[in-house]
């Protein structure tokens, strides 16, 4: 079924930060990085780029093109592959078994 782009638009990740080179408010959507509005408060630029990413939602439609999926709606198994240097994972190895638990255990302490 498909889903009003007003709604659809809720359902994303959004920031807002002040800049001050811009001397206002600027929103951005995780999930569109390419896109972002400007407001002269922090909830005017949330509603504007709502209003982008609806409109976007709307030409991606149109055009057949894949709409993401917001971050909230997205599924994750807990799994994560991380590449690092060999010295970095021998080390990261001495110090886990230093503390007496899993290398596992060691990083997910070290990012939590």
């Amino acid at each position: 079924m498909k889903q009003p782009e007003s709604t659809l638009a809720e359902k994303y990740t959004y920031r807002v930060a002040w800049s001050e080179e811009d001397q206002c408010h600027v929103a951005t959507c995780l999930e569109f990085p390419s896109l972002a509005a400007h407001g002269s408060s922090a909830k005017k630029a949330l509603t504007e780029i709502e209003t982008v990413v609806s409109a976007s939602l709307e030409w991606m439609r149109e055009d057949g093109e894949q709409i993401p999926e917001p971050f909230g709606r997205r599924t994750y198994r807990g799994n994560l592959t991380l590449r690092v240097p060999a010295e970095l994972h021998r080390a990261l190895a001495i110090r886990s078994a230093e503390e007496g638990v899993s290398l596992n255990q060691y990083i997910l302490s070290k990012i939590a």
